[in-house]
C-alpha cells in the first residue's frame, strides 16, 4: 500500500522544489529506494505533463565499483552521467540507505578521484548550474535512529519539516536577502568562535524548498581571502562515510592553518584534498523551525533553527568567491542557549544573538513566525 504522505510530498518537490513546466524532462535518480516516493514522483511528474527518467542506484554497488576503480572507469561513469543530465531540464536526488557509513572503507585517493571526475563536473558543476534541481533524503529506519527516534515517530516529524509552509518562509526571507546584500563585515562570537570575514559583493541565495527538502537556510560566501579568527564546530558531521567531530579551524588570509579534530588524521587527508579545500565556499544562516537537533545528515543539520555553517571547499557560481574544489563540506555550529550560545553582527549591528534573530525586518524567522505551530517534541528529541 502507498504511503499518501509521499503523493503529497511528490507534489511539493514537482509544483515548487523543482516547478516543472509541461514537456521537461526531470531525472529521478534514487539511492537504495525504488518503490514509496519514486512512484509518486513519477504520477507527480506525469501529471504536470513533464516527462520522468528514473536512475535507481545502490550504495553497496557504488561502495564496490568505487574500492577498486580505476580513473577510466571513473571517466566511462562521468561521461555516461553527464550525458544523461544534460538531457533533463530538471533532477530530484532521493537518498535512502540502510547504513549512512556504508562508503566509510572507500579509500581516500578513490574517493578523491570520484570527486574529481564524477561528482564535480556532473553535479557540482552541471547540475548545479543548469537544471532545476532538489536533493532529499528517505525515511529509514537507520536514519530514525541516528536521530534518536522511533520509525513512526521519525517519519512524522520527517513529513512535516518537508511539507511546511514554504511560501510563508520564502516572504520571511526577503529581507534577509536585503541585509546580506549590502552587508561588508561578517563577525561570528560564541564559545570557541570568534571569526571576521567580508561578503562584499557576493551573490546571496534564499532557500526555501528548491533546492533540499527539508529546507530553511540563506547563504552567500566570504570573499575567498578575508577569513580570519577561529571557529568552533558543535555538531558531530558524516561526510563521505566517516563521522568528525570537535571540529576547530583557525583561518590566516582566508585559509585553514591550523586544523583540530576526530579523526585527525582523516581530518587532514580531507582538508588536503585540493588547495581549495582549505578555504570556504559556503557561509549560511539556518532557520527552519522543526528541526532543532543535530542528525548527523547534512540536509538536515544546516537548516537546524539557530544554526550556521561555514563550509570548506566548492563555491556556488550564484554565490561565487572564486574558490574551486574537490570537496563542498557543509559544517554546521548551533547558537541557541543549550548550545553555548552566540552573535552574529552584520557590520557592526548584532542581528542574531543566541539562535534568534533580534532586528525587526529578521523576526519573522523565527521559530514562532515561521509556523503557527509550536515546535514538536519530536523535533526536540
Amino acid at each position: 500500500m502507498r504511503d499518501p504522505r509521499n503523493a503529497t510530498l511528490a507534489r511539493v518537490i514537482i509544483r515548487h522544489s523543482t516547478r516543472l513546466e509541461p514537456g521537461e524532462a526531470i531525472l529521478i535518480e534514487s539511492f537504495d529506494l525504488n518503490t514509496g516516493l519514486v512512484l509518486d514522483l513519477v504520477d507527480a511528474a506525469l501529471d504536470a505533463k513533464g516527462i520522468p527518467v528514473v536512475y535507481l542506484r545502490s550504495n553497496a554497488v557504488n561502495r564496490s565499483l568505487m574500492r577498486r576503480a580505476t580513473e577510466k572507469q571513473f571517466k566511462i561513469q562521468s561521461d555516461i552521467e553527464l550525458f544523461q543530465m544534460k538531457q533533463v531540464q530538471a533532477y530530484v536526488g532521493l537518498r535512502s540507505a540502510d547504513n549512512s557509513s556504508e562508503l566509510a572503507d572507500v579509500p581516500g585517493d578513490k574517493t578523491a578521484l570520484h570527486s574529481k571526475l564524477v561528482a564535480h563536473p556532473v553535479h557540482l558543476d552541471y547540475r548545479v548550474n543548469h537544471t532545476k534541481w532538489v536533493v532529499l533524503r528517505y525515511p529509514t529506519p537507520s536514519m530514525a535512529q541516528m536521530a534518536n527516534m522511533s520509525t513512526d515517530a521519525f517519519e512524522d516529524f520527517y513529513y512535516r519539516v518537508c511539507t511546511l509552509d514554504y511560501g510563508r518562509m520564502s516572504e520571511a526571507i526577503a529581507p534577509l536577502v536585503e541585509r546580506m546584500k549590502r552587508t561588508d563585515r561578517v563577525r561570528i562570537k560564541g564559545p570557541g568562535t570568534d571569526l571576521e570575514f567580508s561578503v562584499k559583493g557576493i551573490g546571496v541565495v534564499p532557500c526555501e524548498g528548491r533546492r533540499n527538502l527539508p529546507d530553511g537556510e540563506c547563504f552567500t560566501a566570504p570573499v575567498r581571502d578575508s577569513v580570519r579568527g577561529t571557529i568552533t564546530y558543535n555538531t558531530p558531521s558524516l561526510y563521505l562515510g566517516v563521522t568528525y567531530d570537535q571540529l576547530s579551524f583557525t583561518f590566516e588570509g582566508g585559509r585553514i592553518v591550523r586544523a583540530k579534530g576526530n579523526p585527525q588524521a582523516k581530518l587532514d587527508e580531507l582538508l588536503d584534498t585540493d588547495e581549495g579545500a582549505r578555504h570556504v565556499g559556503e557561509f549560511s544562516l539556518g532557520f527552519n523551525p522543526y528541526i532543532l537537533t543535530p542528525m548527523k545528515d547534512t540536509l538536515f543539520d544546516e537548516k537546524i533553527a539557530g544554526s550556521l555553517h561555514f563550509t570548506p571547499g566548492q563555491a556556488y557560481s550564484i554565490a561565487d568567491n572564486g574558490n574551486r574544489s574537490q570537496i563542498h563540506w557543509d559544517l554546521v555550529l548551533i547558537q541557541r542557549p543549550e548550545y553555548g550560545g552566540g552573535e552574529i553582527w552584520f557590520d557592526g549591528e548584532m542581528i542574531r544573538k543566541d539562535g534568534r534573530f533580534v532586528v525587526s525586518d529578521l523576526e519573522g524567522l523565527n521559530p514562532e513566525r515561521l509556523t503557527s505551530d509550536a515546535p514538536s517534541e519530536l523535533a526536540v528529541r
